[in-house]
């Protein structure tokens, strides 16, 4: 196929690499010139994705229309936070998209492939999520993510396009539950990893881990998930890797401001994005929005925005009134 990648972060550029060796005909686009420019002659996406060499076939340009162009499939995998502004910048399609983007729109709450839907009305659309670190995907480690749709042949597709012997293709079609649960699971890492940096030790975390799992279905069954797709790939094996991964960008924030640093001298030594920083403010306005309890999203959000100390609001949670599980 000819596939069109848009995005040249780590998790983009690991997928280019993947399609290629599949033999797919790929595109990739990236945002910023110089990024073309250095990944063209170094044959590496030295920001995003170190050590990892890519194919001088790979063809990678700053130019949207020209990567789309001739596409029969076109990968969204740009940060949450610029969905919209990129499928703005698209030519008129009606070709499939793929979202592998995990966030929810702030100003609207709306799930990717929702925004997709609204830029580009009538594209069929698709999302690919699971426990999937870029670093470990594009290195061939053994892999399993799910391709939801609500057009069946479009999932069948995806995982037709993706599948290898080291990258595992289910497939699904509860669009909703897939794409919440690779959006809410960041904002439970960042919990988790705060655990990590207060050095409150595995029972803490593995009990803030379950409760969040338990929030994150609350939330999705109230907007018209199934239950069983949060223990599934995209639910609780996401929510793991997320949560227990060095490589695990949301889990690394939440560390850092457990051992006292702030989100500001953070995000500023940061290149890549964790989606679980924007994420909560979304998850926190949905909730608010149907009257879910989440208060584990709620404290990190708290954390992350109002400027409340990670150890009160771990305390804060410990203590709040006894109820049944």
């Amino acid at each position: 196929m000819n596939i069109a990648i848009i995005g040249a972060g780590g998790w983009g550029t690991a997928l280019s690499v993947l399609l290629h060796g599949k033999g797919h005909r790929v595109r990739l686009w990236a945002y910023v010139p110089a990024h073309v420019s250095e990944m063209q002659a170094k044959h590496e996406n030295v920001h995003f994705l170190p050590g990892v060499p890519l194919p001088p076939e790979l063809e990678i340009s700053n130019d949207m229309a020209h990567v789309v162009e001739g596409a029969e499939l076109v990968v969204m995998a740009v940060p949450s936070h610029t969905m919209r502004q990129s499928c703005q910048k698209l030519p008129r399609l009606s070709l499939p998209v793929l979202s592998v983007s995990k966030g929810i729109e702030n100003e609207t709450g709306k799930r990717m492939t929702e925004v997709i839907a609204e830029i580009l009305p009538g594209v069929p659309v698709a999302a690919l999520s699971g426990p999937s670190h870029a670093e470990e995907v594009a290195r061939g480690t053994p892999t399993a993510v799910v391709a939801s749709s609500l057009d069946a042949a479009l999932a069948r597709l995806v995982q037709q396009t993706f599948i290898t012997d080291r990258f595992r293709i289910y497939t699904g079609d509860d669009l909703v539950g897939v794409e919440l649960g690779g959006a809410l699971k960041n904002v439970i890492a960042i919990a988790a990893g705060i655990t990590d940096g207060l050095g409150l030790g595995d029972n803490a975390k593995a009990a803030l881990v379950t409760r969040g799992q338990a929030e994150m279905s609350r939330l999705g069954v109230a907007l018209g998930a199934r239950q069983e797709t949060f223990f599934g790939l995209s639910g609780i094996g996401d929510l793991m890797v997320t949560c227990f991964s060095k490589w695990s960008r949301n889990r690394g924030v939440g560390e850092r401001l457990g051992r006292g640093e702030t989100l500001d001298q953070i995000l500023a030594s940061m290149e890549m994005v964790a989606e679980g920083v924007k994420t909560a403010k979304s998850a926190v306005m949905l909730s608010q929005r149907i009257g879910v309890e989440m208060p584990i999203t709620r404290e990190v959000f708290a954390v992350l925005n109002e400027g409340k100390s990670p150890r009160l609001a771990m305390r804060d949670l410990m203590t709040r009134e006894a109820k049944p599980e």
